[in-house]
């Protein structure tokens, strides 16, 4: 999954992630708001909080497009089989990776930031501005769909410690 985040960036080692955690998002709306408090929890945890408007913002928007976008119309869920979206918040110690999975194969579709006006369709506009970068892939082997990140560069404390998160 990690694989096509190294566009114009020292490579990621999978074996280095200092912190790493996952949820699985129910195929409903609400799931957005779950997910913004799973994020928030998680980032006060890792002591992130130079950031931490950015990533919920940028959480938000990857949840609501996987939601919106990636999910087939009226599909009911076998019991017993896993919510059709996942969150992941993989930390080193300078960046902050958020990936949404979902089972679409069809690409994101970045629509032109020119109709402020319009009610929806700016969500990969408010992603690519508010993320160091961002992009998707699909996914092989046993796990079906794609994965949409961005990563976000962290700041550190010359005292060590991320920047603790403020309320």
């Amino acid at each position: 999954m990690l694989e096509p985040l190294r566009q114009g960036l020292p490579p990621l080692d999978p074996s280095a992630v200092s912190n790493a955690a996952s949820c699985a998002l129910p195929a409903r709306y609400e799931a957005v708001r779950e997910a913004r408090q799973f994020t928030r929890g998680t980032l006060g945890q890792w002591e992130i909080g130079d950031r931490f408007d950015d990533v919920c913002l940028v959480v938000s928007e990857l949840v609501t497009n996987a939601l919106r976008h990636g999910l087939p119309a009226n599909t009911p869920r076998a019991a017993g089989q896993e919510p059709p979206v996942r969150l992941h918040l993989m930390r080193w110690t300078e960046r902050l990776v958020c990936a949404v999975r979902d089972p679409s194969h069809d690409s994101p579709v970045a629509r032109e930031a020119e109709d402020f006006s319009a009610e929806s369709g700016r969500g990969l506009f408010l992603v690519d501005s508010f993320a160091d970068s961002w992009g998707w892939h699909p996914l092989a082997g046993t796990l079906s769909g794609k994965v949409v990140w961005a990563l976000f560069r962290l700041r550190t404390d010359s005292r060590g410690p991320l920047v603790e998160l403020a309320d």
